[in-house]
């Protein structure tokens, strides 16, 4: 198969290679492509500027758009979300690529449920910031885009060189609020295995949730990574890594992605971050 990764950075880069190893033939769509690994075809193109787009490749068959936005303000999430995914349609559509599947990356920050509940692809979308909102206006563009399209709503996304939570807790600087909220989260090699499989699947349907098996309070997870690590355990308060975002607290179940055969590399936060842990133990400082 011909597959486009459209956004080719960290997800992109592992699903490439994963990819690549089943005998695909992938082209990495990203806006400085030296980064991109042995063996896949650069594609230097900027999602945002669709005059950029004018010469993708030919044949393309299915095409993953797991692009991020360069900051967090909704101009951005509407220019990359929004726009870019608009522009990448057109031009495969103006390319004539006979494109037989388009995954999309999304997030369940298009979830506001904040009492604890379990959530999934049936649960209520009602988000209050503007992340959610512009993701779910890109979702709804593809499902409008006449393409069969894939919709995969990640949790939060953790892996190598990405354990900011285990550095903080190290420092002693990492909080939860009072009462504890659930969170969610997604190992790197899990959003790329998931989005491999779903990608291939006989008879994929339209939406799925990725997150981990074990949603987790905040709580559970510092006092765990804290003692993983030999450090004090973490007191109730404002986290300095907060965002503006409201806090939301639900508990993202991933039983469809489950029934369609896929299985876990890392079922829990304790899995994920303990493979981890070695990483920090080096002197690497993760983000």
């Amino acid at each position: 198969m011909k597959v486009l990764v459209a956004g080719c950075g960290y997800v992109g880069t592992e699903l490439a290679r994963r990819l690549r190893r089943s005998g695909h033939e992938v082209f990495g769509l990203r806006r400085d492509v030296t980064a991109l690994p042995a063996g896949v075809v650069p594609v230097a193109a900027d999602l945002e500027r669709p005059e950029t787009l004018v010469d993708l490749p030919r044949g393309i068959d299915h095409v993953v758009f797991c692009a991020g936005a360069r900051q967090s303000d909704e101009n951005a999430y509407r220019s990359i979300y929004v726009a870019g995914l608009s522009n990448l349609i057109e031009a495969l559509r103006v390319a004539g690529a006979p494109v037989r599947r388009l995954l999309f990356t999304s997030s369940t920050a298009v979830y506001a449920q904040s009492d604890g509940e379990d959530v999934d692809e049936d649960s209520i979308t009602a988000p209050t910031h503007f992340s959610g909102r512009r993701l779910l206006e890109a979702e709804r563009l593809l499902a409008g885009s006449g393409l069969h399209g894939i919709v995969l709503r990640l949790a939060g996304i953790y892996g190598p060189e990405r354990a900011g939570l285990v550095a903080r807790v190290a420092r002693g600087t990492a909080r939860y609020s009072e009462p504890p909220r659930f969170t969610n989260r997604i190992h790197r090699d899990d959003c790329a295995g998931a989005i491999e499989h779903l990608l291939f699947h006989p008879d994929p349907e339209p939406l799925y949730v990725g997150a981990d098996e074990d949603p987790a309070d905040e709580r559970t997870v510092l006092e765990w990574l804290a003692a993983e690590l030999g450090t004090p355990a973490p007191s109730p308060g404002e986290s300095p890594a907060r965002s503006d975002r409201p806090m939301s607290s639900k508990r993202c179940r991933s039983y469809r992605l489950l029934r369609s055969g896929y299985s876990f590399a890392f079922p829990s936060f304790r899995a994920g971050y303990r493979a981890l842990l070695g990483e920090f133990a080096t002197g690497v400082e993760p983000r």
